[in-house]
């Protein structure tokens, strides 16, 4: 007979529809009993339509019989919500004061990057008046589910998204929200979203300090947040507010990122402040948190987004920012 090792290795071969993604990496195997050439497997329903649910029913005894000694295989799906399931090990929030700082980008940088180091990584898109992570990842497909939740939306590189604009008719419609309604609508994506097993998920907050943000500290376990920033004397203050609203309402600060640091000058290879003079010194004294990265402007990276592909992007500085990033995640929760 197979041990349950085996068999919930053979379930990490099952993609669930809509999805695309396993059964033991969303969590959903619940259980497994072996006995008498029997194997009986229970899995949660959440966010799991009844086709899917069907789809599924067929799928699972024609992979358990591969295993040897198996002759009957009995699947059960057990009523569950898409919380009740979710283990998702760090919750990281990328904000600044204002907006125009490239927070988006670094929120998708950070998850491309740690997909890269073999993570499971989601990402959140908090900001619901602005949501830019679904242009930048080329993203247009609608999130499926059920009753008892929502499937995000799998990238091309393996990372789960979940943004406002897949609801939309047009991803150029305005979302006309008041704060409440806002502060719903994150706490739903964080809650009814089958998010499954993550090692990490990146939450875009929107810019400043308001409902939006407040939600998030308040309702989200967060690890710790990356305080986004660029040159601008004007931009540097604005961020002390972030950082002052992450000290009040004790988060970690993990760093910070100071983005269009500089620019390459092909001809030359110089390096060009056009922004002014780096702040990354004065602002890891404000935060009292390391330097994650400082992000160059790059015309590759910003036509790369444009066209809906920043996951084929590639650089030594994105490659340290996520070897900074898993470090002071690591040192934060010693």
């Amino acid at each position: 007979m197979p041990t349950e090792e085996q068999v919930r290795e053979s379930l990490g071969e099952v993609l669930v529809p809509g999805v695309m993604r396993s059964l033991v990496k969303l969590n959903l195997l619940r259980q497994v009993a072996i006995s008498d050439e029997k194997v009986s497997i229970s899995l949660a329903s959440a966010a799991l339509s009844q086709e899917a649910q069907d789809w599924l029913k067929a799928k699972v005894p024609d992979v358990i019989r591969k295993l040897p000694d198996v002759k009957e295989v009995e699947t059960e799906f057990v009523e569950a919500k898409s919380k009740d399931v979710n283990e998702i090990k760090s919750v990281i929030a990328v904000m600044s004061g204002k907006g125009g700082v490239g927070k988006s980008l670094v929120a998708g940088l950070v998850g491309l990057s740690l997909a890269r180091r073999g993570y499971e990584v989601g990402i959140l898109d908090a900001d619901i008046t602005g949501p830019s992570i679904p242009k930048m990842f080329g993203i247009t497909t609608r999130p499926t589910g059920s009753d008892t939740g929502i499937l995000p939306v799998l990238s091309r590189a393996g990372i789960e998204i979940i943004s406002i604009n897949l609801f939309l008719p047009h991803e150029d419609d305005a979302v006309i929200w008041r704060g409440p309604l806002i502060g719903k609508t994150i706490t739903q994506f964080w809650e009814d979203v089958l998010w499954g097993r993550l090692d990490y998920l990146v939450v875009d907050l929107p810019p400043g300090t308001a409902d939006a943000s407040l939600t998030v500290m308040q309702s989200l376990p967060l690890s710790g947040v990356i305080i986004v920033f660029s040159p601008q004397e004007l931009a540097a203050m604005v961020v002390r507010k972030a950082v002052q609203m992450t000290q009040k309402m004790n988060i970690p600060i993990l760093g910070v990122v100071e983005n269009m640091s500089y620019l390459i000058l092909p001809e030359t290879g110089k390096k060009l402040e056009v922004f002014g003079k780096s702040k990354a010194d004065e602002m890891v004294q404000v935060a009292g948190a390391p330097l994650l990265a400082q992000i160059p402007i790059d015309p590759e990276l910003a036509r790369l987004c444009d066209e809906g592909n920043i996951e084929r992007y590639d650089s030594q500085v994105v490659r340290t920012f996520a070897d900074n990033l898993t470090q002071a995640v690591a040192a934060k929760a010693k």
